[in-house]
């Protein structure tokens, strides 16, 4: 994708909007990326110090400028503080060009659907804007939670694809696969 003109779109549900993180997000990335309980299946993406968070807004705004797409901060539309992040990034899976769904909200926020919600606007916006690669998400079996939000957003399980990841063996989900 080469159309940078999509890089400032806002994504809007029922409850929720989504928008391109700025530098006024970083607080909001390192409280949640440094609170254990959000990184137990991912502990390789849990940030110690305010500068890690520096660092990761950076590598987000980067895949922003390159590809015009990313991760998005996501908040409710009557609440200004973030409740997470819900987005995608270009990746390789078995020699495969995929773009994996990511989801990481704070513990305040669990249970009341907005991960859901939001990887549903992201599957949806990926479909329309981004359809010549496959969506998947990497998830730890023991990660019941996050493979819910995978198939409320309509990604299955994809058995044949499963194999290592950064922080232990993952189980794949996906949108669509070639034949």
């Amino acid at each position: 994708m080469s159309d940078r003109s999509l890089a400032g779109e806002e994504l809007l549900t029922a409850r929720l909007s989504l928008r391109r993180p700025t530098e006024a997000d970083i607080e909001a990335i390192f409280a949640i990326h440094s609170d254990p309980a959000t990184c137990l299946h991912n502990p390789s993406d849990a940030l110690a110090r305010p500068e890690e968070a520096e660092e990761l807004y950076q590598r987000w705004n980067n895949q922003w400028q390159s590809s015009g797409y990313g991760y998005w901060v996501v908040r409710r539309h009557d609440s200004p503080p973030p409740l997470g992040f819900c987005g995608v990034k270009p990746m390789e899976l078995n020699g495969m060009n995929v773009l994996n769904l990511f989801y990481r909200f704070a513990t305040s926020a669990w249970g009341q659907g907005f991960a859901s919600e939001a990887a549903i606007a992201v599957t949806g916006w990926v479909s329309r804007h981004v359809p010549d690669l496959q969506l998947i998400a990497r998830i730890r079996p023991a990660n019941a939670a996050s493979q819910r939000v995978a198939v409320r957003a309509g990604l299955m399980r994809a058995e044949h694809l499963d194999g290592p990841g950064y922080d232990g063996f993952d189980w794949i989900y996906a949108a669509k696969l070639p034949s």
